[in-house]
């Protein structure tokens, strides 16, 4: 039998209040900025909600990664272990440094890489007290070319791959507009990936491109949902108003 609902944390303006282990309402913060969060503020007495901050925390979401000249993605990074891809992509060097010479396995990364640029092959040196990367196109296999000078669309997916290939995946993996200055025959080969990542964690995609939908769906057999002005705000078409897909088995 289900019990009531119980309400753990509550705020109302700068005040936050929430049930301590006795489950007890209390006051659990005051002062809040606009700019803060309850969670962030809350520490110790409160398990649940502990759970649930420590939960969020290892969740990723990438946005836009920076391709400009001065974007962390064309910069040597620091020669750090990197198990996943940090949330502006800043080590994405040493996380492709990661998977070649510690966990010495980049099958998956290569053949995401071949899939997008045929016949191109990634080149990550072992580091020194910088990480680095390079890739080779197979119409110039003598000329390397490091991230400084790859274009924006190439660099953006190479990204892509870092956050969905990673040598360890967050539990949770937001994708928002990841089509973003990709050409359109790059959103297969990044459907493919996403569906490679998707046995290994759970992945989230926002987008506006039908291809890349259509192209996932394709991959994994998971439908598309389309976000749709309802009564002045937002829904999902197809939902009815009990929150269920009548579609869904």
């Amino acid at each position: 039998m289900r019990g009531r609902s119980v309400t753990l944390l509550d705020r109302r303006e700068s005040v936050a209040w929430a049930r301590d282990t006795e489950g007890r309402r209390v006051q659990a913060a005051e002062g809040l900025l606009a700019s803060e969060t309850a969670l962030s503020s809350l520490r110790g007495g409160y398990p649940e909600i502990n759970a649930v901050r420590e939960a969020l925390a290892g969740w990723r979401f990438y946005h836009a990664f920076r391709t400009d000249k001065t974007s962390p993605l064309r910069r040597p990074g620091l020669a750090t272990t990197a198990p996943m891809l940090n949330a502006d992509g800043s080590n994405l060097a040493a996380v492709f440094a990661t998977l070649r010479h510690i966990r010495q396995d980049t099958v998956d990364l290569d053949l995401a890489i071949n899939d997008a640029f045929p016949g191109a092959q990634l080149v990550v040196p072992v580091p020194t007290d910088r990480s680095t990367f390079s890739l080779i196109f197979s119409d110039l296999p003598k000329r390397p070319f490091d991230a400084s000078e790859l274009s924006d669309g190439t660099l953006h997916f190479l990204a892509l791959l870092g956050a969905l290939l990673a040598y360890r995946l967050p539990p949770f993996i937001a994708l928002n507009e990841p089509e973003t200055s990709l050409h359109p025959s790059l959103l297969p080969p990044l459907a493919r990936a996403i569906a490679k990542a998707a046995t290994r964690t759970q992945v989230w995609v926002v987008t506006h491109s039908r291809e890349l939908a259509d192209s996932i769906a394709q991959e994994t057999g998971v439908l598309p949902r389309e976000v749709v002005r309802k009564g002045g705000g937002t829904w999902l078409a197809g939902l009815n108003d009990l929150g269920f897909f009548p579609d869904d088995d």
